[in-house]
Order: C-alpha cells, then sequence, then structure tokens
C-alpha cells in the first residue's frame, strides 16, 4: 500500500506542472494596474499563472530583440508589435488592438478654470512633465498635443522627461512637475476630482491603438495562448473599458 501511494504521489508530481503554466507578459507600463486586474480575473478561472514586467514599450521592444523571455508582448503602439511580427519574432496574424489610450493633463494641486493653453503657459510654470517622445508612445503623443496648442518650443527648457508614462505620473503626483500630460486610465476618481485635469481631444494627436501579440516563445505555451484568447473576450474588453481605455471599432 506505501508502495502504491508512492507510485501515485509520483505520478502527481509528474503531472500536475504539465496542467499549469505561466505566461511572462511585457506590458507598456501605464497598462501595468489593468493588466494586473486582468490577471486576477483570469486565474480565478484558470490553472495558469500571470507573471508580469512593464517598462516602456521602446525598452520592451529592445529587450526582446535581445532575447527576453517574454511570452507574451501588450504595447503601448502598434509599430513595435507590428516590426516584431515582420522580424519573425512573433507570430503572424496574432497582433489585435486591445485597448486605445486617451491623453490627459493633469495638474493635482491648481484649481484651475479656462483654456489648458493658458495654463500651460502661465509665467510661473517651472516644470512640465512628459514621457520621452522617443521610447514612449504617450510621450509621441503629448509632444503631439504641445505642438498642436502651440507652445511646444516655449515648453522645451521647462520639460522633465520621464522614462515611460508611469514615471510621468509620479513626477507629477510627487510635485517634481507641476503638471504634465499622463494616461486618463491612471487618474483614479479622487484625482480626477482633486485639482484640474483635462482630457486632450483626439484631433491633437495620432490615435494610441496599444496591440498585443503572441511572441514566438509563446507558440507552445498553453497559458500565452489561453491569456491571449482571454484579452480578446467580451469581460476582458469591458474591464479595460471601465478602466479609461477605448476601445477599437470594428
Amino acid at each position: 500500500m506505501t508502495r502504491l501511494l508512492l507510485s501515485l504521489s509520483l505520478i502527481l508530481t509528474l503531472v500536475t506542472p504539465s496542467l499549469a503554466e505561466t505566461v511572462h507578459v511585457a506590458t507598456a507600463s501605464n497598462f501595468r494596474q489593468p493588466l494586473r486586474l486582468l490577471a486576477q480575473s483570469f486565474e480565478k478561472n484558470s490553472e495558469h499563472k500571470v507573471r508580469i514586467s512593464a517598462a516602456s514599450t521602446g525598452k520592451l521592444y529592445a529587450q526582446i530583440k535581445h532575447g527576453a523571455p517574454y511570452h507574451l508582448f501588450l504595447a503601448a503602439d502598434q509599430k513595435r508589435p507590428k516590426k516584431l511580427e515582420q522580424e519573425g519574432l512573433a507570430i503572424t496574424g496574432s497582433r489585435f488592438t486591445y485597448a486605445v489610450g486617451q491623453l490627459a493633463l493633469w495638474a493635482p494641486q491648481q484649481q484651475f478654470q479656462g483654456k489648458a493653453k493658458t495654463l500651460i503657459s502661465q509665467p510661473g510654470l517651472r516644470r512640465f512633465s512628459i514621457a520621452n517622445p522617443k521610447t514612449a508612445p504617450y510621450g509621441a503623443a503629448a509632444q503631439q498635443a504641445l505642438e498642436a496648442m502651440g507652445v511646444w518650443e516655449q515648453l522645451s527648457e521647462r520639460l522633465v522627461r520621464g522614462e515611460n508614462i508611469a514615471q510621468t505620473f509620479q513626477f507629477v503626483a510627487s510635485g517634481a512637475a507641476e503638471m504634465g500630460f499622463v494616461a486618463l486610465a491612471q487618474l483614479s476618481k479622487e484625482a480626477r476630482s482633486k485639482g484640474y485635469h483635462w482630457v486632450v481631444p483626439q484631433e491633437f494627436y495620432d490615435s494610441i491603438r496599444q496591440d498585443a501579440i503572441l511572441l514566438k516563445r509563446g507558440a507552445d505555451n498553453p497559458a500565452a495562448k489561453a491569456f491571449h484568447a482571454f484579452l480578446q473576450s467580451d469581460s476582458a474588453k469591458a474591464l479595460i473599458n471601465t478602466l479609461g481605455y477605448g476601445l477599437e471599432e470594428h
């Protein structure tokens, strides 16, 4: 009997790991918290686990190019996932838009009535924060918005550039910058009710269409394929929408 129990125990040890796998997801910084909530929802109804790494889209793309062990990539743009597909590092046909980002001006310590351009152009403004336009899609959108408002050159000497949109948010929240352009989804109800926030009109910047793609390393990973499918489900889309992101219109 003892020998039988030991044999059964050994069989279970060998079998169980093959049932539950871990998907390692690389996500743009703006989507870190939404992804955590999505992962929690996924794990409630699956034996699989989700591991998250967040950074700027440009940095994650470079890491993937250099062999980082990610299975799924959630970018803040369409360009990098498309390039990975073209470069043979991702599964052709697996790319889709999981969210459409929205840009917002946030000044947490200032009550203001009037045009956002007037607030940004005030002489006493010392520091204004945006994400790095070279590596972060939200930074590129911020530069486009400032150019559309005609204040890019005026602000150039006062800009504090975050490595990604999460760091940009921290610069503004901590007071290192008096205001800045952040992702609307980063602003809680409390943050929106205090200070000043303005949702930047879409015509001021190129649409921030955020694409996800299954990487070659995830091709044979059941957890990666399951989570990739989950992100396209109605329940996932509903959650993403409630967190301040738009959805792709078909």
